[in-house]
């Protein structure tokens, strides 16, 4: 399985939890949202953890996903590391990983209807 990782913003804790919460409803789901109170390798490793109801994915490949990015756009997490440290004490950094197969199956989907 293929996995994409994406640094896609800073959001309040409760608004973080609120719509991971929402998406973790689904077993299946495409993709799952990752939390970190520190723009680091380490902290969104350490996120991977913290999916409440982890979907059966392959977890190594999800690191492997997160390192790569980490290796490619290092301009981006400067980016948010800048953003996080401007942002009020109660917010996290958030990154969305997803299965790529699945998120390509869930939009087939929306074409077929």
């Amino acid at each position: 399985m293929s996995y994409s990782f994406d640094i896609i913003g800073v959001a309040p804790v409760i608004e973080f939890f609120q719509h991971q919460q929402q998406i973790e409803i689904s077993p299946r789901r495409s993709r799952a949202f990752l939390g970190s109170y520190h723009c680091t390798l380490d902290g969104f490793i350490e996120a991977t953890e913290m999916v409440h109801r982890r979907p059966n994915w392959n977890w190594d490949a999800v690191i492997n996903a997160i390192v790569a990015f980490w290796l490619e756009y290092g301009d981006h997490v400067h980016r948010w590391k800048a953003e996080l440290e401007h942002a009020d004490s109660d917010s996290v950094v958030v990154a969305r990983v997803a299965n790529v197969a699945w998120l390509r199956d869930e939009f087939e989907t929306l074409f077929e209807n």
